[in-house]
């Protein structure tokens, strides 16, 4: 393994292909992909990818360049049989509004129409032991709770018992407030009356000053931007972070290239005084490793990051789902 020291964990070498008969503790698949933080993250827990899927042109070069395949596509045209058996499915997938509750015919029914219904598909066709599902809190409130209630209903009625919790990044090992809901399940004949445990903070936090590069060059925000637009008015915004600060930076977000003064945060560096976070300060942010390698644009690279997992925070909950499948194997 490869000593990362960018948040909490030890990320397996990028470049390190894993045959089918190596030594691993679970097979997975990765579905909205993304750029891979879920599959390091697993991979961390010694898990095995088999499958992968993203459709997004850009993302796929971003996976393909560290783990050197390209992921499948469109996963609405991925049919089930396609796929190779796993013990784990894992996926944070896009939140569509569900275009309505329905008649409560099942979950087939109140799902059409939604990619929700495709990880539905695949885990009732695959039967895995376990599934993961990363998505942003405001899933749960969404539509008044009933779109969370479907999807919570829908993964009982195809056998699973289901945990959920959300869970801050910032606690488990990198500089960034970044809250996240992790649904959690288990098919429900491996094991009866037990309670999945979800990671506990670390205790130990991670600030964003130790992680700023110095003196960089190429990402500074013009003069006249800065007088014109991001200190047009004195009240706080945006956030301005230098080697004193001592925090966790706001959570990153995939529309950050485009320099909003209400939500971003910037550096006090750079040619101009103010600029951009790097791609190694993103990586840190994110709990990527220095080595992972980004050959898209600047602007794919910020969207990617913005729109990826925290692989520290997905790592402690991979690793304690593991654990579970080993108590249930003994």
């Amino acid at each position: 393994m490869a000593n990362n020291k960018l948040g909490s964990i030890q990320t397996p070498s990028l470049y390190q292909q894993k045959t089918k008969n190596s030594n691993v503790d679970f097979t997975f698949i990765d579905l909205f992909a993304g750029i891979g933080g879920t599959r390091l993250a697993f991979e961390s827990a010694n898990g095995e990818c088999v499958f992968s899927s993203e459709w997004d042109k850009y993302c796929q070069k971003t996976y393909q360049a560290n783990f050197g395949e390209i992921p499948h596509g469109d996963i609405t045209k991925i049919k089930a049989d396609e796929i190779p058996d796993f013990d784990i499915l894992v996926a944070g997938f896009p939140c569509q509004p569900f275009s309505s509750i329905g008649k409560r015919q099942g979950f087939m029914h109140e799902t059409q129409g939604t990619l929700f219904y495709d990880l539905l598909r695949i885990i009732k066709n695959k039967n895995p032991q376990a599934f993961l599902l990363e998505n942003v809190p405001g899933l749960t409130t969404h539509d008044g709770g009933k779109t969370f209630d479907i999807i919570l209903k829908s993964l009982d009625e195809i056998g699973y018992k289901v945990f959920h919790q959300i869970l801050d990044a910032a606690d488990f090992g990198v500089p960034q407030q970044r809250k996240r809901i992790y649904i959690v399940g288990f098919r429900k004949e491996i094991g009866k009356n037990f309670n999945f445990k979800f990671p506990k903070p670390l205790g130990k936090k991670a600030y964003i000053n130790n992680f700023l590069e110095k003196d960089v060059k190429g990402y500074s925000i013009s003069k006249h931007l800065q007088e014109t637009y991001l200190f047009k008015k004195d009240d706080g915004r945006p956030v301005l972070i230098d080697q004193s600060s001592k925090i966790q930076v706001k959570t990153l977000v995939s529309t950050y290239h485009k320099i909003q003064r209400l939500t971003s945060t910037f550096v006090k560096d750079g040619e101009t005084g103010v600029r951009l976070l790097t791609v190694n300060e993103c990586k840190a942010i994110m709990g990527f490793p220095k080595d992972f390698s980004i050959p898209v644009s600047r602007t794919q690279m910020y969207r990617q990051m913005g729109n990826s997992v925290a692989v520290p925070a997905v790592s402690a909950v991979a690793k304690q789902i593991a654990n579970t499948l080993k108590h249930f194997k003994k």
